[in-house]
């Protein structure tokens, strides 16, 4: 009875309903979508790598060098001379080393020099390794192997011919025609930028830069400089001690980091943003509960008669006030369910944007411990602001005598 009188009540104001329950609906989405988003780009930017020890650029800021390097975002303001990049290999805490050389695209990807160690060397995730779908890890010039995310959108296979482009933007009128690539491998999906980036050997992107269609033989690629360098050592209990050495290199300004610090550094920055997204989000719902209170605050005089009849077929005044409340927790329920599946539904449909302009793979998957949270504060705070039209359905009820 309880339950088919609450139902009845709400479907004989379904206008004013529906737009409260929308109103509430919309800031439940937005609460549980920003806290959704913002961890998993915690997660995906955690997960993008993993087991290198030391990341070494030109001197710059931390964070600036861990985007440049990792995320492929933003530009590095030097390059390192090969030398210097030799002379790091050559120490003898170091059991390996993965040069990088950015500054070329296609179609708006970035394209990655590297070599071989970037095969056998390169974790991401939980120590994850790369693994080629198709084909094999580049051994010549002009052959490319891509991400999985650049095969899929831009429809290469394996043996296509594509051209690289000077620079980063999405549409260059700079392009190495001159010399083609070959499409050789592509890598499995990993959801780390990997998936968004085309991968060449250094005597390749040499190639490119040289005038003229002639190709030099191998011993004569050898790169003038680099972007970074991912470092692994053989006793990470030396990470501080080579680090240091780095930073005081002689031959140039040389930085190196930790990537998890770095991280680190990233998200203290960031905190004062997401802290301010999080309460613009709250106060969002906070507007939305005081609007449901005001709505049923202001239906209680057109439902004095119904209040009246409860009463007289012997409904006490906890009855009634119970009632408001159970009415709160249906607009309540409803809109969360609502404000789930819009979310979910936008999340699976706009994962492409996330992958295409962060190179995070956002989970459409709502229904963890965070959530869960945030849900329970929504009907914690329905409950308490409920509070104010069922104590007002309880004193009126009050003043009317109960039965005939």
């Amino acid at each position: 009875m309880f339950w088919n009188v609450a139902w009845r009540s709400l479907a004989q104001r379904k206008a004013s309903v529906l737009l409260t329950v929308a109103a509430l609906a919309v800031s439940v989405l937005v609460l549980v979508g920003i806290e959704h988003l913002r961890q998993n780009a915690r997660t995906g930017f955690a997960r993008t790598v993993a087991g290198t020890d030391l990341i070494v650029g030109a001197r710059t800021g931390d964070i600036n060098l861990l985007l440049y390097a990792v995320f492929r975002l933003g530009n590095a303001s030097n390059n390192i001379a090969w030398r210097s990049y030799e002379e790091i290999a050559a120490l003898p805490d170091v059991a390996w080393t993965i040069p990088l050389s950015l500054g070329d695209s296609h179609r708006g990807y970035k394209v990655l020099a590297t070599n071989q160690n970037y095969f056998s060397h390169f974790r991401y995730g939980s120590d994850q390794t790369l693994v080629l779908v198709q084909g094999t890890p580049f051994d010549g010039l002009q052959q490319v192997v891509l991400g999985a995310e650049v095969a899929r959108r831009l429809g290469y296979q394996l043996g296509d011919q594509l051209v690289l482009a000077h620079g980063a933007a999405s549409t260059s009128f700079t392009l190495h025609d001159a010399h083609p690539f070959e499409v050789v491998g592509i890598f499995a999906p990993t959801g780390t930028p990997v998936d968004q980036t085309l991968h060449i050997s250094l005597e390749s992107m040499e190639v490119i830069h040289r005038q003229g269609k002639e190709i030099p033989a191998l011993e004569q690629l050898q790169p003038r400089s680099i972007t970074a360098v991912m470092v692994g050592l053989k006793s990470r209990i030396k990470v501080f001690q080579v680090q240091r050495l780095i930073n005081q290199y002689r031959g140039e300004p040389l930085q190196a980091i930790l990537p998890g610090v770095a991280l680190t550094q990233l998200w203290s920055t960031l905190a004062i943003m997401e802290k301010t997204l999080r309460a613009i989000s709250a106060l969002v719902l906070v507007a939305a509960l005081f609007g449901m209170a005001a709505m049923l605050l202001a239906s209680l005089r057109e439902r004095r008669r119904e209040i009246l009849l409860l009463r007289t077929i012997g409904a006490s005044p906890l009855f009634i006030g119970g009632l408001l409340q159970l009415e709160v927790l249906v607009m309540t329920a409803t809109a969360v369910v609502l404000a789930l599946g819009a979310a979910s539904v936008a999340l699976a449909l706009g994962n492409e944007f996330w992958v295409d302009n962060l190179g995070l793979q956002i989970s459409a998957n709502l229904f963890h411990a965070a959530t869960a949270e945030l849900i329970g504060y929504v009907f914690a705070g329905a409950l308490v602001i409920g509070a104010l039209p069922a104590l007002g359905a309880y004193r009126m009820s009050r003043s009317v005598p109960a039965g005939l």
